[in-house]
């Protein structure tokens, strides 16, 4: 685990497996352009989210939180308030902490997915298919009902509103017209693995969005692009969650 740094204001991303980190690249570089020498951001690398009260008793300075795979539900019981989406959505990925020391969970994601796939929308984009049912597709699933689209999540195992990968075909792709990857799959250093999709039905009218960002291209991506699909990686989506972040922790 990284010990904090001497500044008076320190943020930090809680998350396993973490050294890959968007969050804490992105928020230095920003504080470094932006001249604000009394910020800093360091990774929380957890085994168990349990290690997670002596984080915050060994940082007092901590004014912000962000919350990677696989804590993003996890961290829900620790905090003492869940802003109204994160308590819809039922998935943390930002917390906010008072000058009291309390915490408060909110959901971000859906607001940098829903700013980064809308631009990418035709009117016959009207049924999504998530894969993966973690804490960052629920996030994609609420942005996605509140753009009026229709969705369905794919998994491994049998659940509500949740179609099994096996029995994905033409007509699958025929009904739905989005096609976003929730899943880890893909992600460096595994960037050969892709989630386990006929690729080939994918068409011109097809949007396939993956919430990974390194690589810049995954499988997943190139597979769908093979077939004419439009494409979108992860990196406007967390771009855009990090500065709503920023926001929240300044108000």
């Amino acid at each position: 685990m990284e010990q904090k740094q001497e500044k008076t204001r320190l943020f930090g991303l809680i998350g396993k497996n973490i050294g890959y980190s968007f969050s804490r690249n992105y928020f230095t570089e920003k504080f470094k352009t932006e001249a604000l020498q009394d910020c800093s951001y360091v990774n929380f690398d957890l085994k168990s989210i349990d290690q997670f009260p002596e984080v915050l008793k060994k940082n007092p300075s901590l004014s912000g939180i962000n919350v990677t795979i696989p804590y993003k539900e996890k961290i829900i019981p620790y905090l003492d308030k869940l802003s109204r989406k994160a308590r819809e959505i039922g998935a943390v990925n930002c917390i906010a902490i008072s000058s009291q020391g309390k915490l408060k969970g909110h959901n971000t994601d859906c607001y940098g997915f829903k700013k980064s796939i809308r631009k990418l929308l035709k009117p016959h984009h009207q049924k999504a298919l998530i894969l993966g049912t973690g804490g960052a597709s629920k996030a994609v699933a609420f942005a996605l009902k509140e753009l009026g689209i229709l969705v369905t999540f794919v998994s491994r195992n049998s659940g509500e509103n949740t179609l099994l990968y096996k029995y994905i075909n033409a007509t699958t792709f025929d009904n739905y017209q989005i096609v976003i990857n929730c899943t880890p799959l893909g992600t460096f250093p595994n960037i050969e693995d892709c989630p386990p999709i006929p690729y080939e039905f994918f068409t011109k009218d097809h949007i396939a969005f993956d919430l990974i960002y390194n690589p810049e291209e995954t499988e997943f991506l190139k597979r769908a692009k093979a077939h004419q699909a439009v494409t979108q990686n992860g990196y406007d989506m967390l771009r855009f969650q990090a500065e709503k972040g920023w926001k929240i922790w300044n108000k």
